[in-house]
């Protein structure tokens, strides 16, 4: 038996994570994920390495686009077998890859316009890397799969599903492969979330594999202790509302804007904040939240219990959801201080921006930021301290009060992935992927440090023999 594994993403980079096993009977996928890095992303463009006709199955962890946003492509080009997911993970795709196929769709219509303005003939011809058609071609595909279910691909070739606490619906799988007489099973941790957050469960521990890929987003790194978030989110709040101005949260749709409104809860229920506007203007962020809503069966004992009490952070006092356009603009003439959350989480693009405008230049106001800002974005401009932003056309001072909450985290940090490995006899050999080149290599030398074990970070396009 041969058994064989190729790094198709997420090697030496953050995002685009896929990974092709290979035996004598199967060819499989884990994850197809968009490259959203700058300087890789023509890596989407290229022709996949292995004709997806041939891919008899894919078995994806997690509905962030870093880990799905290539599927329609893959289909567009041939793929037709099933999408192995859990049923969240299911729909949380589809609003997702719909919105991802949109904005690729406008993109695509504006440089051909810009291109036709400037007279230039571009590189490459102007068009979405693919459509709303293309992710409608691919929705029937999906296969949904319930934690600690296995799923048989071919003979001797399974994959089992494991909470993995990251994401709503996120996956741990691991395969099980035995062909004559010989066994191999491997487990992928996608992206792993940090024991102890609220809403969902920790993620699944496992005794035995016989080889580990595991993800590095913060390898390098140790997060602050959560239990500092609520009272860095109270006393922001308090100034604000003290000085009479607006809190303007530019938040990510999926998981971070649900976890805000957790805490902001939890600090109702204790009276520790007035009972303030509390706006989620974002549509996909609504439409997401309205998934956890169908999956309590997904949530912690904590998180249960508040439903038990009738005290969802999903209807938390003074809580509006504003779908339209029209209900995002009147926000603007609400009188008295309100919390505004709102995309993109790194101020790319979205409401935030206009929020923005109306709150950068007010003294009384607090833009608070609870996620990873890229450097070269607005976002990460506005937290180095820059007196001046451009938005929206214009040039505008900075008078805003700046806050930052880093508690907020979807990823476990080099002591959390060193504690969830500690749990395994020690496997043939951990795979370190999905990190920047230093967090990739520290954790790497890390573990080999601590544990003695045989640990490697792949390159790109890099394949392995297993077995």
């Amino acid at each position: 038996m041969t058994v064989t594994m190729k790094f198709l993403g997420a090697a030496g980079s953050v995002t685009g994570s896929c990974y092709l096993v290979a035996t004598e009977n199967a060819r499989l996928l884990v994850d197809c994920g968009l490259v959203q890095e700058r300087k890789f992303q023509g890596r989407n463009w290229n022709p996949f390495p292995v004709p997806p006709s041939s891919v008899d199955a894919i078995f994806l962890t997690h509905a962030h686009l870093d880990h799905c946003g290539l599927l329609p492509k893959l289909v567009h080009e041939g793929f037709q077998g099933k999408i192995h997911c859990t049923q969240a993970t299911a729909e949380l795709a589809r609003i997702i890859l719909l919105d991802s196929a949109h904005l690729q769709e406008e993109d695509a219509a504006y440089k051909a316009r810009r291109h036709r303005r400037e007279g230039r003939k571009p590189d490459r011809p102007e068009v979405p890397l693919y459509t709303t058609a293309d992710v409608e071609a691919t929705l029937p595909l999906f296969s949904p799969v319930e934690y600690h279910q296995c799923v048989t691909v071919a003979d001797g070739v399974e994959g089992c599903y494991f909470d993995a606490g990251h994401v709503l619906g996120s996956a741990m799988i691991r395969l099980d492969i035995g062909e004559k007489g010989q066994s191999c099973q491997i487990v992928f941790t996608g992206d792993m979330g940090e024991p102890g957050r609220p809403i969902i469960k920790d993620p699944a521990i496992f005794n035995h594999a016989d080889y580990v890929v595991i993800e590095s987003t913060y390898g390098n790194r140790q997060h602050p202790e959560s239990g500092e978030i609520e009272p860095e989110l109270r006393d922001i709040i308090l100034d604000t509302v003290a000085r009479g101005g607006n809190v303007v949260v530019p938040s990510f749709a999926l998981e971070r804007s649900q976890e805000l409104l957790y805490h902001l809860n939890e600090l109702q229920l204790r009276q520790e904040i007035p009972n303030i506007a509390i706006f989620l203007d974002s549509p996909m962020a609504i439409e997401i939240t309205e998934v956890f809503k169908r999956h309590p069966e997904l949530f912690d004992r904590e998180m249960r219990q508040r439903l038990r009490q009738e005290c969802s952070p999903f209807e938390c006092v003074g809580l509006r959801m504003t779908r339209t356009t029209e209900e995002s603009k009147a926000i603007n003439f609400e009188k008295g201080p309100a919390l505004i959350i709102a995309g993109s989480g790194m101020i790319t693009g979205g409401r935030v921006k206009h929020h923005l405008a109306n709150n950068i230049t007010r003294r009384e106001s607090t833009v608070m930021f609870v996620g990873y800002q890229a450097q070269g974005t607005l976002g990460r401009i506005i937290l180095e301290g820059a007196d001046r932003i451009r938005l929206l056309g214009e040039q505008l001072p900075v008078r805003a009060r700046i806050a930052r909450i880093t508690g907020f985290s979807a990823h476990a940090d080099r002591g959390s992935l060193l504690q969830w490995l500690s749990h395994l006899e020690q496997p043939r050999r951990v795979f370190v992927t999905h990190g920047e080149d230093r967090a990739a290599t520290s954790f790497a030398e890390y573990v080999r440090e601590e544990k003695g074990w045989d640990t490697y970070v792949p390159e790109y396009l890099e394949e392995v023999k297993l077995i």
